[in-house]
């Protein structure tokens, strides 16, 4: 195994969700090459279901590996064929192909063992079709002899091969310098985060110092002088009077109605509405007053999938990095819907980024009016939504109609809470109370006979709202139990629209009082008298 494997730090995410501003890595190749394989060694932990036996993957496969500082989304696939003979196979290859066009990088698997085949052959042909970059992985060289058999592959054409062993984990450390390598440019998002973990890596150490920074010495005072902690003890979102104007982002897929609910809202045509897709191109602002209260809101090009925009005119390239840019500013997103589609893959792709981007979020569901309902339609529309993305359970989902006006004012009323909500700060005493009533009534799972053990929590950033965690073995917490903490938290202090950042620190030493022991004196004087004292007195 490579010694640099220690530098990686895996984590998993639930099948079908979203990729958000991670780069992607798709694994790609003929049935039983050994992809899903080296999909569990390169996420550290057996997620994909292997089995000698071909076709055993069948839908997409999502983990978030880390390798070389760099953290992204690795995609396992069916393995693909050009004839698959059945209408369950053909999913199966609509699936890859899927993989291919949202990945960043791809890695080709082919079998050292076998050798060269005509499937090889077919697949390498619909690669070369492919955005991204190719990395070729000959697997199942599990010694020199099959190593050097593997050679007959560089038939195919690519420059980047790699020979590995993803049973052993012989070579895999090269093959994963080489996908970071070919990743893009680390995004804003990115950035952001380690900028986020770096700070609380710094508080982390000064806790364990015994340094606790003044602000957060105010914060506990005043959690301690206040059970509630809110400014109006309400236990209600509040709005900071001193607090810049809210800048509200519209996005979503071209052609769902971004620039018509722009133009409901101000009252105005500020924004050209026409049937073609891709009629917006700039990302446009505007100044409101809602409710009282100054908003920004910004008119987005419409975000289409990365493969399309990449073969499309360089005018929708740059008008979809500014839509993204427009998210990385904003404080709340409006992701808006085409009622008639439902929320489809794109969809999902653009929450993903805004929730990656600690954004809040509302869904607005357009052209509800064109929609055949009853009394129940909306609770099942929504139930739909949650379970297709149940990543986004704390966004509020209003219906409504930008042609029409119907309810489009609820999206600013919504918006405006959740912005208040981003700012919101949650007293440390009440934290930990949450926290050790969490871990009570659910124990963390242990981790190779090891159980993560919380001692304090305090929140370290708004904006979104992050939450520092100090545990022994906090690198072993699962990602389940993230989630379980993260929805506890979100529960009892009633966060809605925002996401939450957990992140979990190792505490080292943790100081404990002197435990009090009992006097042997009690009673002295009252009963029978000692050995000692009766031969005192005798």
């Amino acid at each position: 195994m490579p010694t640099r494997r220690s530098r990686r730090r895996p984590r998993t995410i639930d099948q079908d969700t979203p990729l958000g501003g991670l780069p992607v890595v798709a694994v790609v190749g003929r049935p039983n090459v050994g992809k899903s394989t080296l999909f569990n060694r390169i996420v550290g932990e057996r997620q994909a279901i292997v089995e000698d036996r071909a076709r055993t993957t069948r839908d997409r496969l999502y983990g978030v590996a880390e390798w070389n500082d760099r953290r992204y989304v690795v995609i396992d696939t069916g393995g693909m064929e050009i004839d698959p003979g059945d209408a369950i196979e053909e999913r199966v290859q609509d699936q890859a192909r899927l993989a291919i066009e949202e990945a960043d990088v791809i890695v080709f698997v082919v079998d050292a063992a076998i050798g060269q085949t005509p499937a090889d052959q077919e697949v390498a042909e619909a690669l070369r079709r492919a955005e991204a970059p190719v990395v070729m992985a000959i697997n199942k060289a599990d010694n020199e002899k099959l190593e050097l058999q593997g050679h007959e592959f560089l038939q195919l054409g690519w420059d980047d091969w790699y020979a590995v062993s993803a049973l052993h984990g012989r070579g895999t450390g090269d093959l994963l310098d080489a996908i970071v390598e070919a990743l893009p440019v680390e995004s804003f998002g990115e950035l952001e985060r380690k900028r986020r973990e770096a700070e609380a890596d710094e508080l982390a150490a000064s806790i364990d110092e015994g340094i606790i920074p003044e602000e957060l010495e105010a914060e506990v005072a005043a959690g301690e002088a206040s059970e509630d902690g809110d400014s109006d003890g309400t236990g209600q979102a509040w709005f900071d009077e001193d607090a810049p104007a809210p800048r509200v982002a519209i996005v979503g897929r071209p052609n769902v109605g971004k620039s018509s609910l722009l133009n409901q809202l101000l009252g105005e045509e500020r924004s050209i509405v026409s049937d073609i897709p891709g009629t917006t191109r700039d990302a446009i602002d505007t100044t409101l007053e809602w409710q009282g209260r100054e908003m920004r809101l910004v008119d987005t090009a419409g975000l289409r999938r990365r493969g399309k925009v990449a073969q499309g005119p360089a005018a929708e390239r740059y008008s979809a990095l500014r839509a993204l840019k427009a998210i990385g500013r904003a404080d709340v997103c409006v992701l808006v819907l085409d009622a008639q589609d439902g929320l489809a893959a794109q969809d999902a792709h653009v929450a993903g980024y805004v929730v990656d981007e600690g954004v809040g979020l509302v869904l607005a569901i357009n052209k509800w009016d064109l929609v055949e309902k009853d009394d129940k339609t909306f609770e099942e529309y929504v139930a739909r939504i949650r379970q297709e993305a149940p990543f986004l359970h704390f966004a509020p989902v209003v219906a409504i109609s930008a042609l029409t006006g119907q309810r489009a004012g609820r999206v600013l009323d919504e918006a405006m809470l959740i912005a208040a909500e981003r700012r919101r700060r949650v007293p440390t005493p009440r934290l930990n109370k949450v926290l050790s009533d969490a871990v009570s009534r659910h124990q963390p799972p242990a981790v190779k006979g090891r159980r993560p053990r919380f001692y304090y929590a305090t929140q370290a950033a708004i904006e979104p709202p992050t939450f520092v965690l100090f545990a022994s073995d906090a690198k072993s917490v699962h990602f389940s139990y993230e989630r379980f903490l993260e929805n506890r938290i979100r529960d009892a202090f009633d966060f809605e629209g925002t996401p939450l950042r957990l992140i979990f620190r190792e505490r080292s030493k943790v100081q404990l009082e002197p435990r009090k022991r009992k006097s042997k004196a009690k009673g002295k004087g009252k009963g029978k008298p000692t050995k000692k004292s009766r031969r005192k007195g005798s």
